[in-house]
């Protein structure tokens, strides 16, 4: 199996993945989870699709590309609370698209661009030092700009209510999920599943600025409250790093902003398809992710 331990930047002997193993999983049950993270015992949760609407749609980005996206939506007219959903490395792969079926179950209007795809769609590949590149050339200005597109797609919708719009992503969209809460003055709520807060004590000059900026220099930038949601047991996200945010939102008197730690949980522990998952963490994780998005998106 393979076991993903950080959020990204990881080195070959983090993911080891066999070839067999993935043989073994490559029938129907596993179609479109992601290769490079697939657990042999994985029984990911799966949602269907009753009474919602769903669709691969695209729309123009700043540079012109033409940007795709999974959407799912309650059935009807609306209209409905949006919320956008930040992929980790591996893209917009089952996993991505269940999390929208999931938040459509609930009333929302879930929206997961692809943010790879200009490279290569991430989801079907095993070799991880390939899937790095594709994320690598996913900079901080064309994120912005597809979130950008994202949002006035979401705004010309009939389906999509006017207001605020909530936000949440996983691992590599955790950290987007902070940089987006503090651009975007539309974003009214967001959820960041463990998005690396700061550079590692080690980084080298070019990883802090290639990372920049990052979340612990956003925090007096804030347009709306985050929930961070981050695992007492994440070997690329030291819970240094966590105290760091905390102080940091505590400074900028951020005092809607909160970070909640499970002491025992790993990174990606709400990944159902990955040896990492966390199941009471997970459920109680997302019970909190509900319970903001309720709060913030429904007045």
């Amino acid at each position: 199996m393979t076991t993903l331990i950080r959020p990204e930047g990881q080195t070959a002997d983090d993911l080891k993945l066999s070839r067999r193993a993935v043989g073994a999983l490559g029938g129907l049950l596993f179609s479109g989870y992601a290769v490079a993270a697939l657990a042999k015992e994985a029984q990911p949760i799966t949602t269907d699709a009753a009474g919602l609407e769903t669709a691969e749609v695209t729309y123009p980005a700043p540079d012109g590309f033409q940007l795709p996206a999974y959407v799912a939506r309650p059935a009807g007219d609306g209209p409905f609370p949006v919320v956008i959903v930040v992929s980790e490395i591996f893209g917009v792969h089952a996993y991505i698209k269940d999390i929208c079926r999931r938040l459509a179950k609930q009333g929302y209007a879930a929206i997961a661009p692809a943010f790879f795809n200009r490279v290569e769609d991430p989801a079907p590949l095993s070799d991880m030092g390939r899937i790095m590149q594709i994320v690598g050339a996913a900079n901080y200005e064309q994120v912005m700009g597809d979130l950008s597109a994202t949002l006035e797609w979401a705004s010309q919708q009939l389906w999509a209510r006017d207001g605020k719009v909530g936000i949440t992503g996983f691992c590599w969209g955790g950290k987007v999920v902070w940089q987006a809460a503090a651009r975007f003055a539309v974003i009214g709520a967001g959820v960041a599943w463990y998005g690396r807060l700061a550079p590692a004590a080690d980084a080298t000059p070019v990883q802090v600025s290639s990372g920049q900026p990052w979340p612990v220099d956003l925090a007096g930038d804030l347009k709306a409250p985050v929930l961070g949601l981050y695992g007492g047991k994440d070997q690329g996200i030291p819970l240094a790093s966590v105290e760091r945010m905390r102080e940091a939102l505590a400074r900028a008197g951020q005092t809607g902003s909160q970070i909640i730690v499970y002491p025992d949980a790993p990174h990606g522990f709400h990944a159902d398809y990955r040896a990492s998952y966390a199941e009471a963490d997970a459920k109680d994780g997302w019970t909190k992710l509900l319970a903001t998005f309720d709060k913030s998106l429904r007045g």
